[in-house]
């Protein structure tokens, strides 16, 4: 830095040289945003966005490289001296900042072992939300209730991770009780019409219907269904509420918790002493 504030007051880095290289790095900047959006746009419909993000900020990060790169002789700086200085400073930023590169470092394991890909619904260190970017540093994720939260990668990659929809296909259930009285055969044959109703109720894997515990107050039978992962949430819905008409239409009751009182026939004691007894 000294050696180059040398030259560039004894003339050898003139003015005119330090603007036309402002003004080519700020070209370069222009490029690579303008190349990593065109990329966006012709690769969209070939590449999942997570490959195409990566992609284009590799090829954005890249120009400015080499354009530094290009622009240092114009700027009197040799690229060889200034690698073996980068080096220094680089080690002694690495000591003084050993969380940012332990980020880094599991950045990198993340997008090479992929985890998690952007557009996923996951859970991680009790936040959940639906991934929105994959950064060098941090992951960023948007919760349910609409709020953004960056989690750094060192904390994701340490994290137990569930991925909602890292499967294609997810099974959610029901526990349907319906009353001692009435016939359980003809509520798991209505149940079942009512899956196979559904386009988005999977076949494979079948859905599972069956009596799973003799409760104080009704019989209680288990639904377990199958549906695409991207629209599991929608089909459990839909079909809670039409099961619980489809029961009803039936003339199935579905109770409600009640405790049965029996009280003894025999005519309470008389109390001496008390109002209406004989003396």
């Amino acid at each position: 830095m000294v050696d180059w504030l040398d030259r560039a007051v004894y003339g050898q880095v003139t003015w005119m040289n330090l603007m036309v290289a402002i003004l080519l790095f700020f070209g370069a900047l222009i490029i690579s945003r303008l190349l990593a959006l065109q990329l966006r746009r012709s690769l969209k419909e070939k590449l999942d966005r997570e490959h195409l993000e990566i992609l284009a900020k590799v090829v954005s990060y890249g120009i400015i490289i080499i354009a530094l790169i290009w622009l240092m002789p114009m700027l009197g700086i040799e690229p060889s001296g200034l690698m073996v200085a980068g080096g220094i400073v680089a080690l002694a930023i690495g000591f003084a900042s050993q969380s940012i590169i332990g980020n880094l470092i599991s950045g990198l394991f993340l997008m090479g072992e992929r985890p998690v890909k952007i557009g996923d619904l996951v859970k991680i260190s009790d936040e959940q939300g639906i991934v929105e970017d994959i950064h060098i540093i941090s992951t960023s994720i948007r919760t349910l209730e609409g709020n953004f939260i960056r989690i750094p990668n060192e904390t994701v990659f340490t994290s137990n991770i569930t991925n909602y929809t890292g499967n294609p296909v997810r099974r959610f259930g029901y526990s349907v009780g319906i009353s001692y009285a009435d016939d359980a055969n003809l509520a798991m044959k209505v149940i079942r019409d009512l899956i196979e109703e559904h386009p988005l109720a999977l076949v494979n894997p079948e859905p599972q219907i069956f009596v799973k515990n003799l409760g104080d107050s009704s019989v209680d039978i288990t639904v377990r269904i199958w549906a695409p992962s991207s629209e599991w949430y929608r089909v459990k819905m839909e079909l809670l509420w039409k099961i619980k008409k489809a029961i009803e239409d039936a003339g199935i009751e579905i109770p409600f918790p009640q405790h049965v009182v029996w009280f003894g026939k025999d005519e309470a004691k008389e109390v001496p002493g008390e109002p209406g007894t004989s003396q």
